[in-house]
């Protein structure tokens, strides 16, 4: 966003107090905060707005749009005087952040004068409607209240209180207002996602920063304001408590300062000595919930990996009034839960009660640790740069199982094994293994160098502005350059380690390492709080070098977002023209050209241009008029080449077709197929969403050539071989408004998957990711659940201990001979969360392996076990069903909208199965 759209309202009142500042009773046509209303997100603003009108404590500031074009407002609250210094603030508070050339001395005198900066957001998850209608008393409270903690807080501290996801909220409030009867409000019935495309994922989008709410909030995060404590808040609390605050479970990420974490601690603590010393019973934390540290894709986990203290609550409470449980164990008080509540029932004014308990107390402990935390996120920043310009090595599970391996049967010196049991120290083993740890080969990167001449750098781009986007430091060669025996063409990216948000960088390229987490030793695997391993350029099929050792390059600072690199058409040929396969915009391309009615064909056994080849699947265009103009602006926009040749290539061609693709969806909404909705609008490709009334009524040849059920669209049994997805009750029809009613209804075996079947039997192209796999089975393909076994007359999954792949990056072989896997590499990284594979049954006919697991380990990032057992089967499958095709794609190729490097599986089978159905 350009600085005169960062808008400021800054009409100015006079001093902060209750008879200047409008009161939300006064406002709203109910006080938020009490029973059976809730406040949309156009009377928040307009709020917004009255307050920055008559406070002289608040700058109200546009940090962007929403999906659906809402302004994004974040209240910037502080002491007059601070707030006539903004950007002075704001600069200490960068510069102290990046630690980049600077001395302790002068790090000291800038964290002496600068002020503590607070991230405290709400509505993220527009459901968990407390946030919101919390936020409103609480900015109330701080321009109104003339306490002398008030005061100093807003003397020492700017605090930015930001908004989420404004059409989440409104969303979710007019919905639950509908009603006048205020007992048959709900939210619960929502018809469709709370944020555009992907609802609850808003949440899982930080690394990746691919929705316009989480790119904009990143900016203010780690581009502009670089706060020393972000506090996102949440709901809902654990059974028989009101509120989980921190510190988190582990596991803790290693890549990331141990004094982020300590620090966390700290105000995590803080926060329930408050609850506490105010008389607010059930808070908890570690143990009473499942939350952790580990995952980086979140708003709160993302702060860890960026020096700043990342905060999460969970609260009970909404709009309706509900029941604190009686949960017996509960009542016991201990370190993690310090003091029990009595179950009882519960109103939405206690809830924000609780919220502003808990803001108090973030903001004061920023308040009295000031100049500490500004000093503090600068060691971090500095330790990282330090880190990264020398040797360094960090402690992996994988690095201590080698170390426990080499020290088996050894003892500690000289010391009698019963005194080292009684002092504390069994388990020590000879010091001088140390070194197993700091092997050459096990250091850190000194950086990282993605080359400019790789086939698909329109993906390269969007991985590099990734990281652009959550503040890293990328550089860009200005010509070419030599490290080691190999020689990188100018226009090459490096990421040097040596900088501030070094944690970040190496969580994006380095593979991690989860620990064999167990719920006591020798138990089942305990579940992650998310995934385990995501590492973004695996994930996205990025080419890039490991640098070890300190190197020079002749390079510029990339100063913001990067653009693609035009392309170019190539050659004077009059013919046609020749199009890699590899770049996953041509797809884009060929919509556009199937679009515009112009021929395309695929090219099985590739082609040359002069000197230039092409893998299987080369794309041909014959030469046309309109075909040069859709080229000549494609290449210009996508950033890729197309080679003009002289005449029409030999071997066999596949004639594409316009498609008209049918994106299975369901009431209330599917998050992977709502960011395969994304996907498509990114890749300009012709869909509608189609839901399961219309399925059920069959003809489905009549609308469609393509359906594509994303993970978890084709439900599962508990206790199968495939993945089970949560249900949710569906409304009455009589419930909801008319427009919405078409979308009720369940994909189900007897009704659903009998006409999806007769729809690819009659030629259609129907496409399953993850465990929406699972219709192979059902329809009676010849394959058969690979990692399974028999319980009497049912298949049904294997236990945890024998196998749980929880959302890790594994590596796969595929035959890119196969028009499915056209423009893939032979070996690829998948991503892979407790997916389905198969083996094809001896008496198979009409099926072809396109992707498979070849070895023992597979695992490249996150946790497997048992992963050996999928040695030999197969994750991607060409299926002939009648006249059409049933392709199947086992692992989720295209796991929130992150792996670009197995987008084509999807691409690819959208244009082949009706270029190849039987008439």
């Amino acid at each position: 966003m350009t600085g005169a759209a960062l808008a400021l309202v800054m009409i100015m009142g006079g001093a902060a107090n209750a008879a200047t500042v409008t009161p939300p009773s006064e406002a709203f046509a109910q006080n938020p905060g009490s029973d059976y209303f809730l406040a949309d997100y156009t009377a928040y603003e307009a709020y917004l707005k009255t307050l920055a009108s008559q406070s002289d404590r608040m700058k109200l500031v546009d940090f962007g749009k929403s999906e659906e074009g809402r302004t994004q407002w974040m209240a910037v609250v502080s002491s007059p005087a601070n707030l006539a210094k903004l950007d002075h603030y704001k600069s200490i508070s960068k510069r102290l952040a990046k630690a980049e050339g600077l001395s302790k001395e002068e790090a000291a005198r800038l964290a002496a004068e600068g002020k503590a900066i607070v991230w405290i957001d709400a509505g993220l998850h527009a459901t968990e409607t407390v946030t919101s209608q919390g936020q409103i008393q609480v900015l109330y409270r701080m321009l109104s209240q003339d306490d002398p903690e008030t005061l100093r807080m807003l003397d020492d501290v700017i605090i930015l209180f930001a908004h989420d996801n404004p059409d989440g909220m409104e969303l979710v409030s007019d919905w639950y207002m509908r009603h006048d009867d205020p007992k048959k409000r709900e939210f619960h019935s929502i018809p469709r996602l709370y944020q555009k495309y992907v609802g609850h994922d808003n949440n899982r989008d930080s690394y990746m920063s691919q929705m316009a709410e989480t790119t904009n909030v990143n900016k203010q995060l780690f581009r502009e304001w670089f706060p020393q404590i972000i506090f996102n808040q949440h709901q809902t609390g654990p059974t028989g408590m009101v509120v989980f605050v921190p510190p988190f479970r582990d596991p803790f990420n290693y890549n990331y300062d141990p004094l982020v974490m300590t620090s966390l601690q700290e105000v995590g603590m803080a926060m329930h000595s408050r609850l506490v010393a105010e008389d607010k019973p059930g808070s908890g934390a570690r143990s009473a919930a499942s939350y952790s540290t580990w995952h980086n894709g979140m708003e709160r986990s993302i702060a860890y990996f960026h020096n700043s203290i990342g905060l999460l609550t969970e609260i009970i409470g909404g709009p309706t009034p509900e029941t604190v449980k009686l949960v017996p164990n509960l009542q016991l008080p201990n370190g993690d839960r310090p003091m029990p509540i009595a179950p009882q029932t519960w109103h939405l004014s206690q809830t924000v009660e609780y919220q502003w308990t808990m803001n108090r107390a973030v903001i004061d402990y920023a308040s009295r640790n000031r100049e500490r935390l500004l000093s503090n996120i600068y060691k971090m920043g500095a330790n990282s740069i330090e880190r990264g310009s020398r040797d360094s090595w960090t402690v992996t599970p994988t690095k201590i199982d080698l170390l426990n391996e080499a020290a088996k049967d050894a003892k500690p010196a000289g010391e009698d094994e019963m005194m080292a049991s009684f002092f504390g120290r069994a388990g020590a083993v000879d010091p001088s293994l140390y070194s197993v740890l700091r092997t050459p080969e096990s250091r850190d990167p000194r950086g990282f160098i993605i080359p400019s001449d790789q086939a698909d750098m329109p993906t390269v781009t969007a991985f590099v502005n990734a990281l652009i986007k959550t503040g890293v430091d990328v550089e860009r060669a200005t010509k070419p350059f030599k490290v080691g025996a190999k020689t990188y063409p100018a226009g090459s990216y490096v990421v040097k380690a040596a900088q501030a948000y070094r944690p970040h960088v190496l969580d994006m390229f380095e593979p991690q390492d989860h620990p064999h987490d167990t719920e006591y030793p020798g138990g089942p695997p305990k579940a992650p709080y998310d995934v385990t391993g995501y590492t973004l350029a695996y994930q996205m099929g990025i080419k890039f070098d490991r640098i070890l050792d300190g190197f020079e390059a002749p390079t510029e600072r990339v100063p913001d977002l990067v653009s693609v690199q035009p392309g170019s058409v190539k050659g004077s040929g009059k013919a046609g023209w020749l199009i890699s396969h590899e770049t996953n915009k041509s797809f884009t391309l060929t919509n556009r050209l199937l679009k515009a009615g112009q021929p395309v064909f695929w090219l099985k056994d590739g082609a040359k241009a002069g000197k230039e080849s092409f893998g299987p699947g080369a794309i041909w265009v014959p030469a046309s008029a309109e075909a040069q103009s859709v080229i000549a602006q494609g290449v210009k926009d996508l950033g890729i080449d197309a080679y003009a040749v002289g005449a029409k290539p030999a071997g066999e061609a596949t004639a594409l077709k316009p498609i008209r693709v049918g994106l299975v969806d369901v009431y209330g909404g599917s998050m992977p197929s709502g960011w395969n909705r994304w996907l498509f609008e990114q890749f300009e490709a012709p869909f509608e969403v189609v839901y399961p009334q219309r399925l059920d009524a069959g003809d489905l040849g009549k609308d469609y050539d393509v359906l594509v059920f994303a993970d978890g669209v084709i439900p599962a049994p508990q206790g199968g071989p495939f993945r089970a997805g949560r249900s949710f009750p569906q409304p009455k029809v009589d419930d909801i408004p008319a427009e919405f009613r078409p979308w009720l209804g369940a994909i189900t075996d007897d009704k659903t998957l009998p006409q999806v079947a007769d729809f690819a039997k009659n030629g259609g192209t129907v496409i399953t990711i993850g465990s929406s796999s699972r219709l192979a089975t059902v329809i009676g393909a010849p394959v058969d659940v690979a990692v399974a076994k028999k319980d009497g007359d049912k298949l049904v999954g294997l236990s945890t201990k024998e196998f749980y792949i929880p959302g890790s990056v594994l590596r796969a072989k595929v035959d890119n001979r196969q028009p499915l896997a056209y423009g893939l590499p032979q070996d690829i990284d998948v991503f892979f969360d407790r997916s389905p594979t198969f083996n094809l049954k001896a008496s198979a006919t009409g099926v072809a392996k396109v992707s498979w697991f070849d070895t023992d380990a597979p695992l490249r990032s996150g946790w497997a076990v048992g992963q050996e057992k999928l040695k030999g089967s197969t994750g991607v499958l060409d299926i002939d069903v009648g006249k059409g095709k049933l392709f199947v794609m086992g692992p989720e190729v295209t796991q929130r909208a992150q792996s670009y490097g197995t987008f084509k599986f999807l691409f690819n089978g959208m244009l082949y199965g009706p270029a190849v159905a039987k008439p």
